[in-house]
């Protein structure tokens, strides 16, 4: 009789199988791991924008990405003014898509990076 035993932990799943044995004395053995592939994350990173005001700017990103803060739409206006870009958010594809194309309709200037 074969017996399959799930001992999940964080991050981690490992199947073991465990084999009965005359007298009821049990063996557990480990089966090879499955390694689960994660997704690509993706970079929404902002354009400096010499066009649009800084309060439309952190309006703007605070509108499209609901999860921002006030001081997070600031931070990440005023690295973009200052550096060139700004770091919005990372995510899974569609969503970064999703923030992406939104920001850009309503006037900022933005572009997605996979992330290493």
């Amino acid at each position: 009789m074969l017996f399959k035993l799930h001992l999940i932990q964080p991050k981690l799943k490992r199947v073991h199988t465990l084999k009965e044995i005359s007298g009821g004395v049990g063996v557990l053995e480990k089966l090879p791991e499955l390694v689960a592939k994660k997704s690509p994350r993706y970079k929404v990173l902002l354009h400096n924008d010499p066009v649009n005001t800084m309060e439309y700017v952190v309006q703007t990103l605070r509108q499209v990405v609901p999860q921002l803060s006030e001081q997070d739409a600031i931070a990440i206006m005023l690295e973009a003014h200052n550096t060139g870009l700004g770091l919005v958010i990372v995510c899974d594809l569609e969503p970064a898509e999703f923030y992406a194309e939104t920001l850009n309709s309503k006037g900022l200037t933005t572009t997605l990076e996979k992330e290493n």
